[in-house]
């Protein structure tokens, strides 16, 4: 079973600038998104969303997430998007690939084979 880390914000939902945003709109999933974190998910992949978004906004956001139909086992709060690395050994095979998509294209451009997940 593979464990997906993923961003919330510009990665499965448009981008919103603000918290008012984030707060008082709803949000538009990305393309792809939708499809691929059902599949993902049926194939027991276990499914993590990150998110700068400050630990007072989780009821907000995961009622949002459940409305939208994404898919997730965690969800962690306020860790801010100025970098993260994912560190991880490797053995026979590499165990940990990251991927950068760009803002607001969602799931469809990607080739989710070359990480090891179904297309």
């Amino acid at each position: 079973m593979k464990t997906i880390i993923c961003d919330i914000d510009g990665t499965l939902v448009f981008y919103k600038t603000n918290t008012h945003g984030i707060v008082t709109a709803s949000h538009d999933v990305l393309p792809g998104v939708i499809d691929k974190l059902n599949r993902w998910e049926m194939m027991g992949c276990r499914i993590i969303l990150i998110t700068g978004r400050r630990e007072n906004l989780r009821e907000t956001t995961q009622r949002e997430l459940t409305r939208l139909g994404i898919p997730f086992d965690v969800l962690l709060m306020g860790y801010a998007d100025t970098g993260r690395v994912l560190i991880n050994d490797e053995a026979t095979k590499t165990k940990a690939h990251a991927v950068s998509l760009p803002r607001n294209e969602g799931f469809e451009e990607f080739n989710w084979e070359s990480v090891g997940l179904i297309n």
